[in-house]
């Protein structure tokens, strides 16, 4: 077998990414000979000479290669159109042109593929974002995902350091549970039973005994209560992993499968919980104005004219903190007509939570101390015996981007909130005897991933800020 000689059409010399020639090229050189490679945005020209605009995902900005077709073979010229993969070497020059600094002239050109533009889905014309979904395949190739995907990388990276630099534990945390931590029963259930022929007991119902685990399970809705039994040993930890939840819902706000950060912390009281949700939510919103502001820049051209004014107003003004029961006090007496009607006990809704941040403190805020009625069997107790020590972050377009809450540690208090929730005690023995050997003081809460990425890039729709998005009837790619 004839082995390929690679140097017939890779160059020897280093590629170099397209954002560190435009950031620094004065590294490079002007006059010196470059390598770049990347996909064909555009190919303009005459019959001397042809422009074409080379992205190769480092940044939202491409570079200008310039090419004289004196000096190329007209066939292999026409592989190089909207879509086509290609290697470049040439001399990084000044460039004479408006909006870049340097250009490429072109002395060798290899195609890895060409697009046949017959075809090619995305050529020079604008795209609804409707039609991208379709093609999340391809969409990673377009300014507004390119943009979208390095924000969402550089707030993943950011979260992590955030939690190192403070002394945290990164636990992973089950994917695969046989407990419900939010109560909410809408699981995808795990199985390897054969579900054309399942297995019954002598009732009638599905022997679970037979499956894989011996026992039903399900995808994991939350790290939470796992996450809690390493915060009763090492103090602060934090989960960053995948969530699943079936409810059939196609709101612009809902994803079936997504990301959860969740911080638990011994010795913490629910004033430390928001201390640090506030001062977690400033850093990572301070760190995407740091290190994404072309992408930040370009979204909100497209996008949201108030996106960068926004995010700016967050990082500079303090959360505005009250109870549950006064800001539904202040929903009630607003005169507003709420599409849901306002009173005590109710859940409160997306349009409650914005017209609170957005009309009446026109700052994020914090809720607290809700009734016990609508949150979680794990929450800590007040005296009132009628609310717990919930807390909820609400933030201008989104409303609540956080929850979470000072855990019960009492012992008796959770056995008995479990009980009245009907919950079986027997599927929760071993996060109960936590209460039972060394109790501690805790709390923790849940920012969901995506609804931070809807925040910081000012995209409208869940499914735009992740890139394979999992919904009712969709799961394809």
């Amino acid at each position: 077998m004839q082995i390929p000689n690679y140097k017939d059409f890779m160059s020897e010399s280093k590629r170099i990414k397209i954002l560190e020639l435009l950031k620094t090229p004065e590294k490079t050189g002007i006059g010196n000979n470059v390598t770049i490679k990347g996909w064909v945005r555009t190919k303009r020209g005459n019959k001397n000479v042809a422009f074409i605009a080379l992205n190769d995902g480092s940044t939202i900005h491409s570079i200008q290669v310039v090419v004289d077709l004196a000096n190329f073979d007209e066939e292999l010229l026409k592989l190089v159109n909207t879509g086509a993969c290609i290697s470049v070497e040439g001399t990084l020059v000044e460039s004479p042109g408006a909006g870049q600094s340097v250009e490429v002239h072109a002395t060798q050109i290899h195609v890895y593929g060409s697009a046949d533009p017959e075809v090619y889905p995305l050529q020079k014309k604008g795209h609804t974002l409707e039609f991208l979904r379709e093609i999340a395949h391809l969409r990673p190739r377009t300014n507004t995902f390119g943009a979208v995907l390095r924000i969402r990388h550089n707030m993943a990276f950011a979260i992590h350091k955030y939690f190192n630099d403070k002394g945290f534990y990164y636990i992973h945390t089950p994917i695969i549970t046989g407990s419900d931590a939010e109560g909410a029963g809408a699981m995808f259930r795990v199985t390897t039973l054969d579900i054309t022929n399942l297995p019954k007991t002598e009732t009638g119902d599905i022997d679970y005994s037979q499956d894989f685990f011996g026992k039903s399970t399900n995808l994991t809705v939350s790290g939470q209560l796992n996450g809690e039994l390493a915060a009763l040993a090492l103090s602060e930890i934090y989960t960053f992993g995948p969530t699943f939840r079936a409810e059939n819902s196609n709101t612009p706000r809902h994803l079936a499968e997504f990301w959860m950060i969740e911080p638990e912390m011994a010795f913490y009281d629910i004033t430390d919980n928001m201390d640090l949700a506030e001062d977690f939510l400033k850093y990572l919103i301070r760190y995407a104005l740091d290190n994404c502001y072309d992408d930040l820049e370009f979204l909100q051209k497209m996008y949201d004219n108030e996106l960068l004014e926004r995010l700016n107003f967050v990082t500079n003004n303090d959360f505005e903190r009250l109870t549950y029961t006064r800001a539904v006090e202040m929903l009630m007496a607003s005169g507003q007509a709420f599409e849901f009607p306002v009173s005590w006990g109710v859940d409160l809704q997306s349009e409650h939570e914005r017209y609170l941040v957005e009309k009446v403190f026109k700052k994020p805020v914090i809720l607290t101390d809700y009734p016990k009625e609508i949150k979680a069997f794990y929450m800590k107790q007040n005296e009132d015996g009628t609310t717990v020590r919930a807390m909820d972050v609400l933030f201008p377009r989104i409303g609540e981007i956080i929850g979470g809450s000072q855990r019960e540690e009492d012992y008796e208090k959770l056995v008995a909130r479990i009980h009245e929730l009907h919950i079986p005690e027997k599927d929760m023995w071993w996060y109960l005897e936590t209460r039972k050997f060394g109790t501690a003081p805790h709390a923790g809460f849940g920012l969901g991933f995506e609804r931070l990425i809807l925040f910081v890039t000012g995209m409208a729709n869940i499914r735009d800020v992740i890139p394979f998005p999992r919904t009712p009837q969709s799961a394809e790619f």
